[in-house]
């Protein structure tokens, strides 16, 4: 690619005096993503794991619906060079049904109402299958294990992390963005163009809140446990107790609530 993931400007720090100092800031460009030849998004993010990001996408959106990915590129219909890297195509040969073009640009606010959005789950996800629970020590402990390693946010203070680790609590892949549903669809995407979902026996890790999407993301990857380090929101709680899937928020300092998971 042509250019980083962090970018380095001048500015003004206050502490007492004011000094001119050199700051290093995170990246956030828009990415074009395209199915089959349909614009199906537009998405602000950190450049990197584009094509991880792109197919993640299609599949936790449901736009997939079974039908594997052939191929992703940058462009398609002329020179990566002339889109800056910003535009991904995903092919399926066709195979996944005609997607509906969607010209507003995603962010963390974008989705239905919540009677919508929990009927549109109910109607293409099935329940998540039983399964040992992940201790809670362990999961209290996830913070700490894993929130060391973020690279991105070690020098810009501006990206979130989402990890997916298994059940001794390790990390097995983890990715950092400027959007915390870009940082989840990467690590679905690379779970996904690796064969490896649904990844049943693993569990999602995000620095930040946990959003209705990132439990939907989660859900459609199969991962059956979502620990997050701040609140979720009551329609995220209803989707994981929908799903049947583990719900953690305020993990910190050895501690957590448990919002799914528990009934019964």
């Amino acid at each position: 690619m042509s250019r980083g993931r962090t970018a380095k400007v001048l500015a003004h720090r206050y502490d007492g005096g004011l000094r001119r100092q050199p700051d290093q800031l995170i990246v956030e460009e828009p990415l074009e993503i395209h199915l089959d030849g349909v614009l199906v998004a537009t998405t602000m993010r950190t450049p990197g794991h584009d094509f991880e990001l792109a197919a993640g996408f299609c599949f936790t959106e449901g736009l997939l619906a079974g039908a594997p990915v052939r191929q992703c590129r940058y462009c398609g219909t002329g020179s990566a060079v002339d889109s800056e890297f910003n535009v991904v195509s995903v092919d399926t040969g066709g195979r996944a049904p005609v997607p509906v073009p969607r010209l507003t640009t995603t962010t963390s606010a974008c989705g239905m109402c919540g009677t919508t959005a929990i009927d549109e789950l109910r109607g293409r996800l099935h329940p998540l299958p039983p399964r040992p629970p992940v201790g809670l020590d362990v999961l209290a402990g996830l913070p700490g294990t894993l929130g060391g390693d973020q690279e991105l946010f070690d020098l810009t203070g501006a990206v979130h992390a989402a990890v997916a680790f298994d059940r001794s609590g390790a990390a097995v892949l983890g990715r950092e963005d400027v959007g915390r549903h870009n940082a989840v669809d990467k690590v679905v995407g690379r779970l996904l163009l690796d064969g490896a979902l649904p990844a049943h026996e693993l569990g999602l890790w995000v620095s930040g809140r946990a959003s209705f999407e990132i439990v939907q993301k989660a859900w459609a990857a199969g991962l059956g446990t979502v620990v997050a380090v701040s609140a979720p929101s009551s329609l995220a709680v209803s989707a994981a107790r929908l799903a049947g899937m583990t719900l953690c928020g305020f993990a910190r300092g050895g501690r957590l609530n448990v919002y799914s998971g528990l009934e019964g």
